[in-house]
């Protein structure tokens, strides 16, 4: 069990959060929510052991092992994909190696009688139980199997890591933690970078394989799935909930529904005890009274309702000029880097005002067939723009477009015409942006602040057919929900390529799923897909058996 023993951190001059205890049993799945800001990502690093809090202390058991999975890493640059993988296993044959030491070291000395002869046998005996107490296991297949659970190929193996987007090396790093089984594992924002089978398998493997968890994630199923116990951080306090996530939503809401009750009866005892106090102040015969009720205000504790986000703000994508009925329409297109095919014969045709997702692992062709559409490469077959089609774009390293030596209400500014022009100040608060942050140049911005900035950029802009690819990686929920109801709301034709399924369900009509150099046409929901392909897996694994 780690113990979470009063533990406070002051920030900027002020309490994140203040004396908060708790513990973490053997077999719990956590979840750790709150707006951000709230200090969720400080308690993981606290936890880890990577920052100290101000006042308290974590406590764990001498030889547990917690390994701590962060938003943003770099892994060296020096070795391949499986060599750097491996090193998950650096302490076991480090253990090796000195017990060979050891043993050595006891085959010539011949001083059997003297204390650090004996002092020497202890420690060969002590590190041997460690050792063999470890279950055997194919470290080389164990490798191969995670490897590939989180997306890579046979082929990725032998590659070096630099050939790797930080995407993939997150990949990397995660297998090192799943391998090492640790008593407890910290996951800040573990999706970001994994597409739908790979959330999966990751799903399964915590569920099945992992011991201690916990999580910070803005996908709402991967938390659903995998969770049983929600921790939330508001107001520099925690509430601790033996329950999922969905769950936890309802129990907060009772909470939050108690503590106005309670606020509200409070604030009309005052009110009447006040009234009380200022009618009756100078009358000799109430002297006591009044005092008596004086000191009750006095000692009154006041009901405090935890923070909660009551905006009702809405946004609305311009309307859409109107497109020809087939904005998309794709013929016999195949695709080649060099002998690597990425897909071919590819075929579909999407209508105007359609949604339909990009789905399938990650290399499979998801992004080349935006490009196709967009005529940014080259390609066999043909690929059609219906009449007036206006694309607007959204890729992962959209950030990188904006202009560095504007501020953040300029980069807006310049975009925001017509009536939203009024909201500009609403919708960069509901991206995270408050008002000291308006005056702050985009070169200073963070990678995920400039990612934001970018999608409301695209809010604001008149296009009748939106390409976006992973757009929910640096959003959190309620920005999510204010995304995913302005694109539902969206009355031209939109293309996603998303791993988040919470965020597609309800929105895409159509799947189109890449993988072994196909694409295929699925008419269902994400929902619908998700059931076919599990069915498809049973049968392959039943004709293998």
């Amino acid at each position: 069990m780690i113990t979470v023993d009063a533990v406070s951190v002051m920030f900027n001059g002020s309490n994140l959060f203040s004396d908060i205890s708790f513990s973490i049993n053997d077999t719990d799945r956590i979840a750790l929510m709150g707006k951000n800001g709230a200090g969720k990502s400080t308690l993981l690093k606290i936890l880890a052991g990577v920052n100290q809090p101000t006042k308290g202390k974590v406590s764990a058991p001498k030889d547990a092992v917690i390994a701590y999975l962060p938003q943003h890493l770099l892994t060296e640059d020096n070795c391949t994909v499986f060599q750097e993988t491996a090193k998950a296993f650096a302490k076991i044959n480090d253990m090796k190696t000195e017990m060979e030491a050891l043993n050595k070291e006891l085959e010539t000395r011949t001083d059997y009688e003297s204390e650090s002869y004996m002092d020497l046998i202890q420690k060969v005996t002590d590190l041997s139980e460690k050792f063999y107490a470890i279950e055997e296991a194919n470290y080389d297949a164990e490798i191969e199997m995670t490897l590939k659970g989180l997306g890579f190929m046979r082929e990725d193996f032998e590659r070096s890591t630099k050939e790797f987007s930080g995407g993939w090396r997150m990949r990397i790093e995660l297998a090192k933690i799943l391998l090492q089984k640790p008593d407890l594992i910290l996951l800040d924002e573990p999706t970001n970078h994994l597409d739908i089978e790979s959330i999966q398998w990751l799903e399964e493997f915590l569920i099945t394989n992992a011991k201690g968890v916990i999580v910070i994630s803005h996908d709402r199923a991967f938390v659903d799935n995998i969770t049983t116990r929600t921790i939330e951080i508001t107001m520099g306090r925690i509430y601790d909930y033996k329950a999922k996530y969905s769950h936890y939503l309802e129990l907060r809401k009772e909470r939050r529904e108690q503590q106005q009750k309670q606020f509200d009866d409070q604030q009309k005892m005052i009110a009447e005890t006040t009234a009380f106090i200022e009618r009756f102040k100078g009358t000799y015969s109430k002297t006591l009274q009044v005092q008596s009720r004086v000191k009750m205000l006095e000692k009154v504790e006041l009901v405090e309702v935890d923070e909660v986000d009551t905006s009702a703000l809405r946004l609305k994508f311009p309307p859409a000029p109107r497109s020809g009925n087939y904005p998309v329409t794709v013929e016999d297109l195949s695709k080649k880097y060099g002998d690597h095919v990425v897909f071919e014969k590819a075929a579909m045709v999407i209508e105007r005002g359609q949604k339909v997702a990009f789905v399938g692992k990650n290399g499979e062709g998801k992004s080349t067939m935006m490009k196709a559409i967009m005529g940014e490469i080259d390609y066999e077959g043909t690929c059609t723009l219906g009449h007036n089609a206006m694309i607007g774009y959204f890729a992962q390293n959209q950030a990188a477009q904006l202009d560095e030596n504007l501020t953040v209400w300029q980069t807006i500014d310049d975009v925001a015409v017509g009536d939203i022009r009024t909201k500009v100040k609403d919708i960069l608060g509901a991206f995270m942006f408050g008002g000291e942050s308006w005056t702050k140049k985009v070169k200073v911005l963070s990678g995920g602040e400039r990612t934001r900035l970018a999608m409301i950029k695209l809010l604001l802009e008149p296009y009748n057919l939106l390409i976006l690819d992973e757009p929910t990686n640096h959003l959190d929920m309620k920005t999510k929900d204010i995304l995913k109801d302005a694109l539902l709301a969206f009355d031209g034709t939109l293309i996603i390529v998303s791993h988040d399924r919470d965020f597609l369900n309800g929105l895409v009509t159509k799947v189109f799923e890449f993988g072994n150099k196909r694409v295929k046409e699925h008419l269902e929901d994400i929902n619908g897909f998700l059931r076919i392909k599990k069915m498809e897996n049973l049968r392959e694994i039943e004709r293998k058996a």
